[in-house]
């Protein structure tokens, strides 16, 4: 089985981090509250260099941030796309960037897997989401190409909540009133550590 799959295509060895975050700058990190994460994001139309830098810069900033996916309204950008670098439960890595993501309804039910998940943009926060434990999600590669991607277990659960940010929902949008306040409390306690440690991990790579 092969460890690795990157577009959605199996691959012999794949460094640490993508390629892509060599080019790239890292972005300031959106929070819950501002208008761009709350809203639906605008179809890809312009395929080219300024797609592929926005995509670069996105690499880089999910690994400072220690994320498994990134959507590009996560970076400020009302546009409908998303990276990610992220196992699924059998501890295989999937990397890969969805431009106009749609994720597919399943024809049956799926098990649904009540697991922690957490969000970037709600820094330090983890709750109980339920998730459907598999999800294929169609779209374009940055130079236009159709892409289809299917993941099981936590790649699942990244793919949903990628794609959601691509629809202008979060995660905190899925829980109770009760829940979302908790997740806030919890993003007050830990805002200041996340922020450190990321500006940490944006000087180590930068090294």
């Amino acid at each position: 089985m092969p460890r690795v799959f990157v577009q959605g295509s199996p691959a012999g060895y794949y460094p640490r981090y993508a390629p892509e975050a060599g080019r790239g700058a890292v972005r300031r990190i959106t929070e819950v509250g501002e208008e761009v994460l709350h809203r639906p994001c605008r179809d890809v139309t312009e395929f080219g260099p300024d797609l592929a830098a926005l995509i670069d810069d996105m690499f880089r900033t999910m690994y400072v941030a220690e994320g498994a996916g990134l959507a590009a309204n996560q970076v400020g950008v009302d546009l409908r796309l998303f990276v990610y670098d992220c196992p699924d439960d059998d501890g295989v890595r999937h990397v890969g960037h969805i431009v106009n993501p749609v994720l597919e309804t399943p024809t049956h039910e799926r098990r649904l897997l009540d697991e922690g998940e957490g969000c970037l943009s709600v820094p330090g926060a983890v709750m109980a989401v339920p998730r459907p434990d598999r999800a294929v999600v169609r779209g374009q590669d940055r130079d236009g190409r159709p892409v289809v991607v299917e993941g099981t277990g936590y790649f699942a659960r990244c793919l949903a909540h990628e794609t959601d940010h691509t629809n202008g929902a979060i995660y905190l949008d899925r829980l109770s009133k009760r829940e979302k306040r908790d997740a806030l409390r919890q993003m007050a306690d830990r805002r200041d550590e996340v922020y450190a440690r990321r500006a940490a991990n944006a000087e180590a790579l930068s090294a």
